[in-house]
């Protein structure tokens, strides 16, 4: 198999974004937000948040139906772009 198959993401698929950022009653809403912007059709129930172990960070995965690489790059881009967001992953 050549590297570009192998690494290749067949769309439309479900995909996790793991997002992480300090402690803020707003940081879900918010990630929710900028996702909803390039994936609108995200519901609540395909948010899941964790809080690391002291309670001062906390993480937020939102499960999007990605339709291609471009929807996908650009989530990313707005996520680590907004001044709540530490990492995504």
């Amino acid at each position: 198999m050549s590297e570009n198959r192998q690494n290749s993401i067949i769309f439309p698929q479900d995909f996790p974004i793991k997002v992480m950022g300090a402690q803020h009653p707003e940081f879900t809403a918010t990630v929710l937000d900028v996702v909803r912007q390039h994936a609108p059709d995200t519901a609540d129930e395909q948010v899941r948040t964790r809080n690391s172990s002291q309670g001062n960070y906390l993480s937020v995965t939102v499960t999007i139906r990605a339709e291609s690489q471009d929807q996908l790059d650009n989530i990313y881009r707005a996520l680590t772009a907004h001044p709540m967001v530490k990492v995504v992953l």
